[in-house]
């Protein structure tokens, strides 16, 4: 953001909140997005929240999780379309969770850990040695592409999946609404050929969970193609660039502090969660989005109904008053309050699966080299909204 508008934050706050004046920020200013961490590290400790032409975002760990824990005055219905069950408020949003949560199921995940860890061996162990490769291609998209077809039994299309990844980032670096627009199309066709295939088949569809998905009933009716879709699209589009950009950043913390990695070679422990404070100090998942039902406050600031409002997990999760210094590394300390996966109703229903993904990962990787180390002929670069973590992540594996 701009040194202006910071100066503003400040002022603002060191003298209290001003009626109906929110202060102001630029999220989307090229010097925000070059640097999207330090920027809302640097707005937590100058404003609890700020206001741009995009909506309010709340940037401090006690208010982000009040407004996530509150969807009576923080609605998740925000979309023009109908997202289930992300844009669903209760008690729409607890009965259609309940019919699809169990998916995620502890004796599923299990089922699915040998075929995972297939997967990411052949992946892993196809990368040249002593060479620089890059984590998020190389790695991370092919991982998210690979575990989602084997998981969602989509067989035979990952190439497919590989090429829209591809253009979705493009089309979401460009900011071009209309083409972003056309690759969600594009995406709805695929989910929608893998449920129009399974219908035609029959009793001779394939037993995954995309067929399953037509025989799962809320309140007595099944599931319409439509929410279907959608709920195939929650599970995928999002989930295929959020895992790639989790990987990124956890390989690179474990090139970047070999202390870690030295230490977690030689005893694992609880992978869970060293992997998830590896993500709590540079949450990949940046915002989510709620609107305001009712007037509310936060800090004494006006939020009236009606208005638009942005989570910032990434915030959240580097707040001082809670972790200290956020940069430190303490998984056991940390977890209770670590805000990764999101909290409240929302909570992320795929963690199950993303924690596995990523604890299969790590250990693989372990397992196949002697160190990993950040490449030295070639810089990482950062992601950009509405990603944090990395683009590129140039690595040598020994």
């Amino acid at each position: 953001m701009s040194r202006r508008s910071l100066l503003l934050c400040h002022r603002k706050c060191e003298h209290g909140p001003v009626s109906a004046s929110i202060p102001l920020w630029e999220p989307l200013s090229e010097a925000a997005l070059a640097d999207q961490r330090g920027t809302y590290d640097r707005m937590r400790a100058a404003c609890p929240l700020a206001e741009s032409p995009r909506g309010v975002t709340l940037f401090r760990h006690a208010d982000v999780t009040a407004a996530a824990t509150d969807p009576a005055r923080f609605s998740s219905a925000v979309s023009a379309h109908r997202q289930v069950p992300n844009a669903l408020d209760q008690p729409e949003h607890t009965a259609y969770r309940a019919a699809i949560d169990f998916f995620f199921a502890p004796e599923r995940m299990a089922a699915l850990e040998p075929r995972l860890r297939n997967i990411i061996h052949e992946i892993i162990s196809a990368l040249p040695r002593d060479v620089t490769v890059d984590t998020v291609t190389d790695i991370g998209y092919p991982l998210a592409v690979r575990a989602q077809a084997e998981w969602l039994g989509w067989h035979g299309i990952e190439n497919e999946l590989l090429a829209w990844m591809a253009e979705n980032h493009a089309a979401t670096r460009s900011r071009d609404r209309s083409r972003t627009a056309t690759v969600t199309a594009a995406f709805d066709e695929i989910v929608s050929a893998q449920v129009q295939r399974r219908r035609r088949m029959g009793s001779d569809a394939p037993k995954d969970p995309t067929t399953e998905l037509l025989s799962v009933t809320v309140n007595g009716t099944l599931l319409s193609d439509t929410d279907i879709v959608s709920i195939l699209r929650n599970w995928t589009a999002g989930d295929l660039a959020s895992m790639a950009a989790a990987v990124g950043v956890v390989v690179h913390f474990l090139a970047a502090h070999t202390e870690v990695q030295v230490a977690l070679r030689a005893q694992p422990g609880n992978l869970a969660a060293a992997i998830d404070e590896m993500l709590r100090i540079d949450d990949p998942f940046l915002v989510s989005r709620r609107v305001t039902t009712t007037a509310a406050r936060v800090k004494g600031y006006l939020l009236e109904p009606g208005k638009r409002i942005y989570l910032n997990w990434t915030s959240a999760n580097r707040d001082e008053t809670v972790f200290g210094d956020p940069d430190a590394y303490r998984p056991a300390e940390n977890a209770a309050h670590n805000l990764v996966y999101g909290t409240g109703i929302h909570v992320c229903p795929g963690r199950p699966l993303a924690t596995l993904e990523l604890i299969v990962t790590v250990e693989t990787l372990l397992s196949l080299t002697a160190h990993a180390e950040l490449a030295p002929d070639a810089q990482p670069v950062r992601e950009t909204y509405p990603l944090g973590g990395w683009w590129k992540l140039p690595i040598r594996l020994h």
